[in-house]
C-alpha cells in the first residue's frame, strides 16, 4: 500500500508516519509513504526519520495542483492533515486559513480524483461544531464555527463531502478533540504552559479559566486516523474523543504542579474574540462501528507529556524561538 500524508511534519501528522514506518498501525501492510509538507512555522522536518526506505519526503504546498499531479499517481490512499490550525493566529491572518483549509484541500482533492488514487481520509476538528453547553455532540449536529481558523475547516470539510457526493470520491472525514503529546508546538495550550513554567515564566490563562476541552493523545488520535483510513465508509463522518474533559484552569493548575512550580504563576488575561466556552463529542460511531478505544488516559499521558518537554528542552527552544511572536494559550 502507498499512502500519501500532507502535512506529515507537522505534530500529528508527524506522530501518524512513526507509527505507520514503526509497524504500531500497519504491521501487515508495511506501507510506502510519501509525506508532502510545506515546511511553514509548525513543521519540523527533523520530526521524522532523516532516512527511512519507505519514507519519501517532499517539501512543497497543497495548493501547488501541478506538484500534486505530478506525485499522486501510483498511491493507494490520501490522509490529509495539513492544515493553518492555531486559533489566535487565524483571528489576526485569515486569509492564510482560507488559502489553505479551503483552498488546500479543494486542489488536493481534485488532484486525487483525477490521478486515480482510490482512497481519502479527511482529517477536521471538534471545532466546526462551535461550542455546546451541555450534552455532546453527534455527526449530524449542525456545523456552527466561531473562529476564522474553525470557519476554514467547515468549509474544507464540506468541500469534502461535496467531493463525495459529486464526483464519488471515496472520502471519510474525521472530527477530533484536543490533542497532546511531545513535539506540539510551543503555541498549543499544554507546550505552552509546560515550555514557560520550564523557564520560570508566567501561563497566560484566558479570561477565568472555566473554558472545557477534551484532551486525547496524540497516538490514539493517529490510531483513530488509520481505523477510519482502513474500516471507514465512504461520505462518513466520525467523530474522535476522548471522554476526558477539563476545565483550562484546572489544567494549568496541574502543569504548574508537574512543572514543580506554584500557582503564582498562573496569570488571568483577556479574553480570546469569540472564545468557545466548552466543547464535548460523541464518539459512539467510531468507538461501535470501528473498535476505536482510546489507550492511554489523560492521567499517564499528561505526566509523560511534561517529562518529554522538560527532557527535551533543545527541540522546543529551538522551534518556540525561531518565531518573532511568543507562544500565547490556545
Amino acid at each position: 500500500m502507498k499512502i500519501f500524508i500532507t502535512g506529515g511534519a507537522g505534530f500529528i501528522g508527524s506522530h501518524y508516519v512513526k507509527l505507520l514506518l514503526s509497524g504500531d498501525i500497519a504491521s501487515a501492510d508495511r506501507p510506502e509513504v510519501t509525506v508532502l509538507d510545506k515546511l511553514t512555522y509548525a513543521a519540523v522536518r527533523e520530526n521524522l526519520p532523516a532516512a527511512h526506505r519507505r519514507l519519501r519526503f517532499v517539501q512543497g504546498d497543497i495548493c501547488d495542483r501541478a506538484l500534486l499531479m505530478d506525485l499522486l499517481p501510483g498511491h493507494d490512499a490520501v490522509v490529509h492533515f495539513a492544515a493553518e490550525s492555531h486559533v489566535d493566529r487565524s483571528l489576526g491572518a485569515p486569509a492564510e486559513f482560507v488559502r489553505t483549509n479551503v483552498m488546500g484541500t479543494q486542489t488536493l482533492l481534485d488532484a486525487a480524483l483525477h490521478t486515480g488514487v482510490q482512497r481519502v481520509v479527511h482529517v477536521s476538528t471538534d471545532e466546526v461544531y462551535g461550542s455546546i453547553a451541555e450534552g455532546s455532540w453527534t455527526e449530524e449536529r449542525p456545523l456552527l464555527p466561531n473562529s476564522p481558523y474553525a470557519a476554514s475547516k467547515a468549509g474544507s470539510d464540506l468541500i469534502a463531502r461535496s467531493y463525495w457526493r459529486t464526483h464519488g470520491l471515496n472520502i471519510s472525514i474525521t472530527r477530533c478533540c484536543n490533542n497532546y503529546g511531545p513535539y506540539q508546538h510551543p503555541e498549543k495550550l499544554i507546550p505552552c504552559f509546560v515550555s514557560n513554567l520550564l523557564e520560570e515564566a508566567p501561563v497566560p490563562v484566558y479570561g477565568d479559566g472555566r473554558n472545557r476541552r477534551e484532551w486525547l493523545h496524540v497516538d490514539d488520535h493517529c490510531r483513530a486516523v488509520h481505523l477510519v483510513l482502513t474500516g471507514g465508509r465512504a461520505g462518513e463522518i466520525y467523530n474522535v474523543g476522548s471522554g476526558r474533559e477539563i476545565p483550562n484552569i484546572d489544567l494549568a493548575e496541574w502543569l504548574v504542579e508537574l512543572c514543580g512550580s506554584d500557582s503564582s504563576m498562573i496569570r488571568h488575561v483577556a479574553d480570546r474574540k469569540g472564545h468557545d466556552l466548552r466543547y464535548s463529542l460523541d464518539d459512539t460511531k467510531i468507538r461501535e462501528q470501528l473498535g476505536y478505544t482510546p489507550r492511554v488516559p489523560f492521567e499517564k499521558g499528561l505526566p509523560e507529556t511534561v517529562a518529554w518537554y522538560r527532557d527535551n528542552p533543545e527541540w522546543w527552544k529551538a522551534v518556540k524561538y525561531r518565531d518573532a511572536k511568543p507562544a500565547s494559550a490556545a
